[in-house]
């Protein structure tokens, strides 16, 4: 089937269309799987290699480059404190005996997990080091030619640990592979400037100041409710009304929920909020991330303006390959922050859904699926073996499969010679521009 640039218009508006009817049952989908309210605290959602699908190449290509971004692995939450505190808080009111006996045992279910998380805030977990390890070692399967013994492969992180120690377990994965890779590992300030770049302009939107904070503070007041939760845990309304603010309470609550899908310890915590609460609350979530870094429509495109860099570090390093005929990976590894703009400034599928209105971003726009822990992008690159200057490329989110708004005749693959002034162009032009043309509002 012949793509025209019409009928890549038409099956635009068709995504659209069908992000919107998907979107309108949102609510029994991550019911069904609460874990996806956690947002970008999901863990990756690929378990096993019968899950990803692979279109071979046609016939006559051979990879020989893979551009890839990863975000870190699951991880512990961010600090100590996100643990500490509210364990402290609930141990301070059961020695008052301020609690019902479910209270006291949710108590004791918290140290549980302060006794796995404690002094690790912020860290990969070892389920991040697994997820790096088998996408590394799918990549190899999948692409095999990319990775002979001479392949020019690099290998850097952003100077956060966790970065590293994902970057660690991808390189373990290939070298057990083929022991002969040659692949040098970097982790510092020469390599921020693309992997981790933020501009005045976006810091100043994002700053609480910026003009996202009042309708993101009166969403949030609309979907936050902690007096059921409170009533399930304390026995002693004059101690609550004393110590406890029940809304702070059950955004503490709902982060050490969510955060347990990626760690070792077995508790959990899902019974305490309900799944109406959780869905409430990562509604939340994802219009605040959305608003920080994905095209939120009042942003006027810079947030997403801050992965230029890296999408010029993807085609520059792909000329790079192309030019000088090697084999070989770029390998990036970064943060949530990071993969997010870039999958909004390549328009990936799903990716790049435009609203200002605050109830209209669960239908255009979902954390979970843009960037759980250890997202990726992927850009694999093959040559036509009768013809070298004939280069098609394969796009890949979280190792799906993925389109942009590009014609071709050879879906999922593209031809280098029409991917690549499109890039040029989306790193060109402020994304202002498509923010104002995408905005369905």
């Amino acid at each position: 089937m012949t793509f025209s640039i019409k009928r890549i218009g038409l099956l635009s508006a068709a995504v659209c269309l069908a992000l919107t009817s998907q979107a309108k049952d949102i609510r029994s989908e991550m019911l069904s799987n609460p874990d996806k309210c956690g947002g970008v605290y999901y863990a990756y959602p690929i378990a096993s290699d019968s899950t990803v699908r692979s279109t071979p190449a046609p016939k006559g290509y051979k990879p020989f480059y893979i551009s890839h971004y990863g975000r870190h692995g699951s991880r512990y939450l961010i600090s100590d404190n996100d643990y500490k505190n509210l364990l402290d808080r609930m141990q301070a009111a059961d020695s008052a005996g301020a609690l019902t006996p479910f209270g006291r045992e949710v108590t004791r279910r918290l140290e549980r997990v302060w006794d796995e998380a404690r002094g690790r805030g912020g860290e990969l977990s070892p389920l991040g080091a697994r997820q790096h390890h088998a996408i590394a070692s799918r990549m190899f399967n999948n692409y095999p030619e990319v990775f002979t013994d001479t392949a020019a492969i690099t290998a850097v992180s952003t100077q956060v640990m966790r970065c590293a120690h994902s970057m660690f377990a991808f390189v373990e994965a290939l070298k057990e592979k083929n022991p002969a890779l040659s692949i040098p590992r970097e982790s510092g300030q020469r390599h921020m400037n693309y992997l981790c770049h933020w501009t005045k302009e976006s810091s100043d939107f994002n700053s609480s100041k910026g003009p996202w904070r009042p309708d993101y503070i009166r969403f949030k007041a609309d979907h936050t409710d902690g007096n059921r939760l409170v009533d399930t845990l304390f026995a002693d309304k004059d101690y609550v009304s004393r110590h406890i603010v029940p809304d702070e309470l059950i955004w503490e609550f709902y982060w050490v929920t969510v955060g347990q899908q990626n760690i070792e310890n077995n508790e959990t915590f899902t019974d305490v909020l309900t799944p109406d609460e959780l869905y409430d609350m990562w509604q939340v979530f994802n219009l605040q991330f959305y608003m920080h870094n994905a095209p939120y429509a009042r942003s006027n495109g810079v947030s997403i303006d801050n992965a230029k860099n890296l999408l010029g570090h993807f085609v520059d390093n792909a000329d790079n390959y192309i030019e000088s005929g090697k084999t070989g990976a770029t390998l990036r590894f970064g943060h949530d922050g990071n993969i997010t703009p870039l999958t909004a400034l390549m328009q990936l599928d799903n990716c790049a859904g435009v609203t200002s209105n605050p109830d209209n971003v669960k239908n255009v726009w979902n954390d979970f699926f843009v960037s759980p822990m250890a997202s990726n992008v992927q850009l694999v690159f093959f040559r036509n073996e009768k013809n070298p200057d004939d280069i098609i490329v394969k796009i890949l989110h979280n190792e799906n499969e993925t389109s942009v708004p590009v014609p071709t005749n050879m879906f999922p693959y593209y031809r280098w010679s029409d991917l690549r002034p499109y890039f040029k162009s989306m790193i060109e032009r402020p994304f202002a521009e498509t923010i104002n043309a995408r905005n369905i509002d």
